[in-house]
């Protein structure tokens, strides 16, 4: 989050109190006092997209906070806590830990499609208990497969003399 001073400004309420008589000066007081009347501190924050806006007051944001994923595999479910603003590249992560799979040997589809590891989640619409389906990466079980092949399968020669 980063913050930054501004000046906040203060619209004069004039026409209104002049033509409201002995009470005119009180609203314009009123005005004044609500003001601020000098300099105030913003809350500013840096959203993935790269924009800067200003931080809402009421609530959390939009997307943050901690959720909770439903990942399945072929036969297991993991419910993950993550907070909403993480990749799918750190959600890999994570399951790399439950699951022992390599980060690259993940491929995570979200709502029929792959997803990158740059994409993030709450950008993608990812919420609270959606459901995230892990698959091995084909290629990379294939390769798997071949390299054990190679070494359980090669017989080993005997020389007799």
């Amino acid at each position: 989050m980063i913050k930054l001073r501004s000046k906040r400004f203060c619209r004069s309420n004039s026409k209104l109190s002049s033509g409201s008589g002995g009470s005119g000066g009180s609203s314009v007081g009123g005005a004044r006092k609500g003001c601020g009347g000098g300099v105030g501190e913003i809350k500013w924050e840096l959203r993935p997209g790269g924009m800067l806006v200003q931080k809402r007051e009421s609530g959390e944001s939009v997307g943050e906070g901690m959720i909770t994923v439903k990942v399945s595999t072929v036969s297991q479910w993991h419910d993950i806590s993550i907070e909403a603003t993480s990749t799918f590249g750190e959600l890999k992560m994570i399951l790399s830990l439950v699951t022992s799979l390599e980060p690259k040997e993940q491929r995570l589809l979200f709502k029929g499609k792959e997803r990158e590891d740059k994409e993030y989640l709450h950008m993608v619409g990812v919420g609270n208990k959606d459901k995230v389906l892990l698959l091995e990466d084909p290629a990379i079980k294939e390769r798997k497969l071949h390299g054990l092949k190679g070494t359980i399968g090669t017989p080993c020669r005997t020389i007799s003399v």
